[in-house]
């Protein structure tokens, strides 16, 4: 179906390969419209959604291959009808995501990244944002991302110097939820999705409102709003399997209702 990247589905799990090794997976315009197409489309028969590269790289960003072209590239217009309906797809999957950062994730790829749920990094991997190298802002929900995961002082430096983060400082300052040795990289991701695929994904997609809202509430709001999310999970078929399975000694069977 796709031209740009794959998108396999196996075990619950959707895996949705950015496949332009030869140019380090940069993105283009048919690369951000395929990528939006699969995410939709993984959260209609999958229950958890994987993001990563082939080759040695996650995604270089921009393609900026054709010099003439990117010269005259109408930014705001490409951001708007074409980085925002990608981002979106995946902030708004209704079912979790983890980004597999398998190798260097600069400029709006390392921002790809942090639109996921959860972002899980190889110890070889990096996180680049190079726009003021060529010019530019943070794009692609860079300034929201980077300053809402590791605070202003770190996301203003990152900005303004465009020096590379490491997948482990990236752990250690927040940015991703954590950098993992290279040989066991394919191992974890695939155990963190497997594990995410059996759980109860009615749950996640209140967990995942609930923390994200969280920014724009006082306490007592953000109280009332796991108050009447917590309620909802109460009535689910997954609390009384979840009771269940506690009370008898055995794995849980969620069906994410």
């Amino acid at each position: 179906m796709y031209e740009t990247i794959t998108l396999a589905i196996e075990d619950d799990i959707a895996v949705l390969t950015l496949n332009r090794a030869d140019k380090m997976n940069a993105l283009n315009t048919l690369m951000r419209a395929e990528i939006a197409d699969a995410a939709r489309e993984a959260a209609k028969s999958a229950r958890v959604l994987v993001l990563t590269g082939s080759g040695k790289a996650f995604c270089s960003g921009q393609d900026l291959s054709d010099r003439a072209n990117a010269a005259n590239l109408d930014l705001e217009r490409t951001l708007r009808d074409e980085y925002a309906p990608m981002l979106k797809a995946i902030y708004d999957c209704p079912i979790p995501t983890i980004c597999a950062v398998n190798g260097a994730a600069a400029g709006a790829g390392a921002n790809l990244a942090l639109a996921a749920d959860v972002v899980i990094a190889s110890e070889s991997a990096y996180f680049l944002q190079a726009f003021t190298r060529i010019g530019l802002i943070p794009d692609a929900g860079g300034t929201y991302w980077m300053t809402r995961n590791m605070g202003m002082a770190k996301a203003m430096g990152a900005a303004l110097f465009a020096d590379k983060i490491s997948a482990r400082q990236a752990d250690d300052w927040g940015l991703i939820w954590e950098a993992v040795p290279d040989a066991e990289f394919a191992a974890i991701w695939k155990s963190r999705a497997a594990h995410l695929a059996k759980g109860p994904t009615l749950a996640y997609a209140h967990v995942k409102e609930a923390i994200r809202g969280s920014w724009d509430n006082t306490l007592d709001r953000q109280l009332e709003v796991e108050g009447r999310k917590q309620g909802a999970c109460g009535q689910s078929r997954d609390f009384k399997e979840g009771v269940l399975a506690f009370t008898e000694k055995r794995p849980p069977h969620f069906e994410g209702r």
